[in-house]
């Protein structure tokens, strides 16, 4: 929510929600031109302005300036004041032009990345690299989702975070790009390849898709041996204790 600041605690809900801009706002649309001026994809993020209430959304544009994609984050944090956003309903992959040639991309949302599904989902859609805005603490924890999502889909995931100058976040933006193995090194590789301090800053990871594609035509995880017959109770929506939430949002009947 780059648009307000994420500042959607300690404020009544009727307020923050008033700050909700549309995807075609001269917000939005600043970003878009900024892309095609500087020949350079921007995923700009917002509160945006929805019509069942506002979404926490992320819209990706190419370097021409033209818009790929809205993702709305589908994992809104329902334990918490975000109960009050209106939950995307997909993931979305799209293929950027960029001057090192195409390239997969996709998208999810800080708590998004707490569910192996979300990953999941962007690779079976192709996704080569994932994008993860996100504020909250980076610590050890949640990097090991990062680095676990990128080394089990074999799929880069950079991450923004907002820096330790925001309460209860802690900058550590990263870039994990999902090669684990080498065939010239005698055992597994350090995925990660970029791992930002807890300042505000401009960081830089260079993503050898070469080398990212090579060792996904090879490679056993992603979807290589896969048995999803095998998966059902993943799209079962029962939910039994421990995990029996009274602040739990239901799916819509039209999903199950």
């Amino acid at each position: 929510m780059w648009s307000n600041g994420y500042n959607i605690y300690n404020r009544s809900v009727q307020e923050w929600k008033k700050e909700a801009i549309p995807v075609d706002s001269s917000f939005v649309q600043a970003f878009g031109s900024l892309a095609k001026r500087l020949n350079m994809a921007i995923g700009i993020t917002l509160l945006e302005q929805y019509e069942n209430g506002p979404r926490n959304s992320l819209v990706l544009f190419d370097r021409f300036g033209k818009r790929q994609f809205v993702y709305a984050k589908v994992h809104t944090c329902d334990f918490d004041v975000e109960r009050n956003l209106t939950p995307g309903e997909d993931f979305f992959v799209t293929t950027l032009d960029t001057a090192q040639g195409a390239v997969k991309v996709g998208a999810m949302i800080c708590y998004d990345r707490e569910f192996p599904e979300s990953a999941r989902i962007l690779m079976l859609k192709g996704a080569e690299l994932i994008l993860v805005p996100n504020a909250c603490p980076m610590e050890i924890n949640r990097l090991s989702q990062l680095r676990g999502r990128a080394y089990e889909n074999m799929t880069a995931i950079a991450t923004c975070n907002y820096p330790e100058t925001v309460p209860d976040c802690n900058g550590g933006s990263s870039v994990f790009d999902g090669v684990a193995y080498l065939p010239e090194l005698p055992g597994s590789r350090d995925t990660c390849i970029l791992q930002a301090g807890g300042g505000e800053g401009i960081y830089i990871a260079e993503l050898d898709l070469e080398q990212l594609r090579s060792y996904r035509k090879s490679e056993v995880h992603g979807n290589a041996y896969r048995r999803p017959k095998k998966y059902g109770l993943l799209v079962d929506s029962k939910v039994e204790e421990p995990f029996i939430r009274e602040n739990r949002r239901e799916e819509e009947e039209k999903d199950r």
